[in-house]
């Protein structure tokens, strides 16, 4: 059996933004019918340094499919040899033979697989007449997230921050031009854009400690958290989900590594106030936002069934148009 290598250029051409939402979306659903397995993530990291990698792996029983993701990250080194401080590979695997199916370059996956949930949790999750969305983090995964929420909402005002100087200028830029009808605030201050948000898309890095506060968000407010991936990592304050809706993708997963673990260790909640998977709302089993005055938090580490949907789309377009390098490992 031949392995399909699909380059970062070859994924470039094979990406619907649509077709990912609509996977995602596909994927979370099997992930709460009991169709998914997925083991904890795992982390390599080199003692002393945030250098290494983390892997998630899974079993989608409905598409076939095993999969892999590497992505390595805390290399900033790697600009001055002309690459990136981190890498994504997704390895994907046939179900009944165990072949490795295909091997592609993943930053785009890591990116919009991310940006899809976030739309898929403010979709759902959002009051239906929110306007004002609080871009709280400027890279490449922020702006995706704005570009994937526009799929789905009618926004008029996007309020920015970013650590980094000129990031919000960077951000504002670009985005504008893509989308003319949206009013851009540069903010001096989280708090700025906190308090202005009826949506917030958290996507830093994580590592400055908790910095969104319970007291700058007005009743209504969607927070969707996505930077807080492992146990070291923080954007909000824990009380923000006290007596909020929490969701999340999957459970084990954010008790152990995201918002939701903060919480619970500073004792703000327990494991049992989780109020659902986004995949139990997608199915109906339970409804989303209820009213226009609670406090909704999504907290999303990211799953292994995100990067398999997504990456079993790219390779089926690829096998259908012929785009990448075959080889034979046997």
């Amino acid at each position: 059996m031949k392995t399909l290598l699909l380059s970062h250029e070859d994924v470039t051409k094979l990406l619907d933004f649509d077709e990912i939402y609509a996977q995602v979306e596909k994927g979370f659903a099997h992930l709460n019918e009991g169709k998914v397995t997925q083991p904890p993530i795992l982390n390599l990291v080199e003692p002393g340094t945030h250098k290494g990698f983390d892997f998630k792996c899974c079993l989608d029983m409905e598409a076939g499919y095993f999969s892999m993701k590497s992505s390595s990250g805390g290399y900033p080194g790697n600009l001055d040899l002309g690459l990136p401080n981190g890498m994504n590979v997704v390895y994907l695997y046939e179900q009944k033979t165990s072949a490795l199916c295909c091997v592609m370059y993943a930053d785009h996956i890591r990116n919009l697989r991310t940006a899809a949930a976030a739309a898929i949790a403010n979709n759902y999750l959002s009051r239906k007449d929110a306007k004002n969305y609080f871009a709280y983090g400027t890279g490449r995964i922020g702006k995706a997230s704005l570009r994937a929420t526009m799929r789905v909402r009618d926004l008029t005002d996007v309020y920015v921050f970013g650590w980094l100087e000129g990031e919000n200028d960077a951000f504002i830029e670009q985005m504008s031009k893509e989308f003319p009808n949206l009013t851009f605030h540069s903010c001096k201050t989280p708090e700025e854009g906190a308090r202005n948000a009826d949506i917030i898309v958290s996507v830093t890095l994580a590592r400055k400690g908790p910095i969104i506060k319970k007291e700058w968000l007005k009743p209504g407010t969607h927070v969707t958290a996505i930077g807080a991936d492992g146990p070291d990592k923080q954007e909000l304050y824990a009380n923000v989900l006290e007596g909020a809706k929490v969701t999340c993708d999957l459970i084990d997963y954010s008790a152990a590594n995201g918002e939701i673990y903060h919480a619970i260790q500073e004792g703000y909640m327990k494991r049992e106030d989780i109020y659902a998977e986004i995949g139990e709302i997608i199915l109906g089993k339970k409804p989303g936002r209820e009213n226009d005055t609670e406090i909704t938090v999504y907290d999303t580490v990211g799953t292994a069934i995100q990067d398999l949907s997504m990456a079993v789309a790219i390779y089926d377009k690829a096998r259908e148009q012929g785009i990448g390098t075959e080889f034979e490992f046997i």
